[in-house]
């Protein structure tokens, strides 16, 4: 593959994953860690770009997307796939996307309520991106990436060249565990999920641009993650370093949409309004375009569903969706995808461990792979429910005493981890009978 083509795809895949979560979510955090801001962030990374990273190479090595789920039954793979492009596209993610860019980028400078003229036009300038997606690489990776990051690279040169304030002492946890803590959030961010989502695109657009071939898909894989990784931990680590020093005119703020807000307007004055709105709305057409071409492109692969479809239904459902507003959003659609995320990193992990195994039968691996699974819609659904606050206070301290990681919202992790080494330890010991190999 060309080097230039490689780039495009590495920065098409940093834009797609940077929403305006991503940009909003980092600086509270800084805020919040203070002095402990670099373990905070070391913890942070982990969990926001190690397991998205992770979850990237593995499809890459899988050399397709629906390889993640080919050990499971066929109605409960689909299911899968039907829900997480529910959820992270039309339901929740893309909806969210424009709303964020509405109250961030339009709102401030108007007086009335134009949310519905805005979505008609967000979602019309989204389809007519997507609806080419051949020439994806070419309208983000090489266009609208590079004037993000230049957008970016102003707000963050302020920031470490004229801070406007020194590290405070940290609050909010972050004292007593912040590396824990950082772990938690980069774990909420829940880019997981969306890297299993965005894994179709990214795979075909490097097989678009290397001809077909799929010899060297493992390798340019982990090029173009390496590519999204330093990017993103880059822009992470900037906009926290924001937050970290802006405690003299955001100590009051509630959230990383507010303390960016003072921040601009401090440092850039009214033109710091426009320079936010320009990176917020940028940041969130990129990725409702790259989600909406993984809807269509998964639909377009499994029910031979013609592209164009697809993705008009998409983003007129998103436009619908974002109408109703974020509260009710996030009502509906936050429950599924807190369970969901653990589900899609169960099948990474479990397709890491088992993909290579040659001498594994279908039903062992199927077995394998539904244990798995099994185990995580058990106890992710405790996590989900706490974190929903719908379990019973009585039942709390029981919880946190004798679940591993379930103040961390994670008890399904030791669980699941605990059945993929069993099914590898059985695995080995299948392989290594006689009467296995004769089978």
């Amino acid at each position: 593959m060309k080097r230039n083509d490689l780039l495009a795809i590495g920065l098409m895949t940093f834009a797609m994953f940077l929403g305006a979560g991503n940009i909003i979510f980092p600086p509270f955090l800084g805020l919040q860690a203070g002095e402990a801001f670099l373990p905070a962030m070391l913890g942070f990374l982990i969990t926001a770009v190690g397991l998205p990273a992770l979850t990237l190479i593995v499809l890459g090595h899988l050399s397709h997307s629906n390889q993640l789920t080919s050990a499971l039954p066929k109605p409960l793979a689909i299911t899968f796939w039907v829900l997480l492009f529910t959820a992270i596209g039309p339901a929740f993610g893309m909806p969210r996307a424009v709303t964020v860019a509405y109250e961030m980028g339009i709102k401030p400078f108007v007086e009335s309520d134009y949310l519905m003229v805005f979505s008609a036009g967000f979602v019309a300038l989204t389809l007519i991106l997507a609806f080419r997606p051949g020439k994806l690489v070419d309208y983000i990776g090489k266009v609208m990436t590079p004037l993000l990051v230049l957008l970016l690279l102003a707000l963050a040169a302020s920031a470490v060249i004229a801070p406007l304030d020194t590290l405070k002492v940290a609050s909010a946890g972050y004292e007593m565990r912040p590396v824990t803590e950082g772990l938690i959030q980069g774990y909420m961010t829940m880019d997981a999920i969306a890297a299993v989502g965005f894994g179709w695109v990214i795979i075909k657009a490097i097989l678009d641009k290397n001809g077909g071939n799929s010899g060297h898909l493992s390798g340019i894989t982990v090029k173009v993650t390496l590519i999204y990784a330093v990017l993103m931990s880059a822009c992470y680590l900037a906009m926290a370093y924001v937050g970290a020093t802006s405690a003299s005119v955001a100590s009051e703020a509630s959230n990383g949409g507010e303390i960016l807000t003072l921040y601009v307007a401090e440092v850039f004055g009214v033109y710091g309004q426009y320079l936010l709105a320009a990176i917020i709305i940028m940041a969130c057409l990129t990725t409702t375009v790259g989600l909406t071409n993984a809807c269509a492109e998964y639909y377009r692969e499994t029910f031979s569903t013609p592209f164009a479809l697809t993705a008009t239904i998409v983003v007129v459902l998103t436009g619908v969706v974002a109408n109703f507003g974020l509260n009710q959003i996030l009502a509906v659609s936050l429950p599924v995808i807190l369970v969901l995320c653990p589900v899609a990193i169960t099948l990474v992990l479990t397709a890491m461990c088992f993909s290579g195994a040659k001498r594994q039968s279908s039903h062992y691996r199927q077995s394998v792979y539904l244990a798995s699974v099994a185990t995580t819609l058990v106890f992710g659904g405790l996590d989900t429910l706490s974190i929903l606050g719908m379990l019973p206070e009585s039942v709390q301290p029981m919880l946190e005493r004798y679940l591993p990681l379930y103040s961390a919202h994670a008890s399904w992790l030791p669980p699941c981890l605990l059945v993929l080494v069993v099914g590898m330890v059985a695995s080995r010991t299948n392989t290594a009978s006689p009467s296995a190999e004769n089978a």
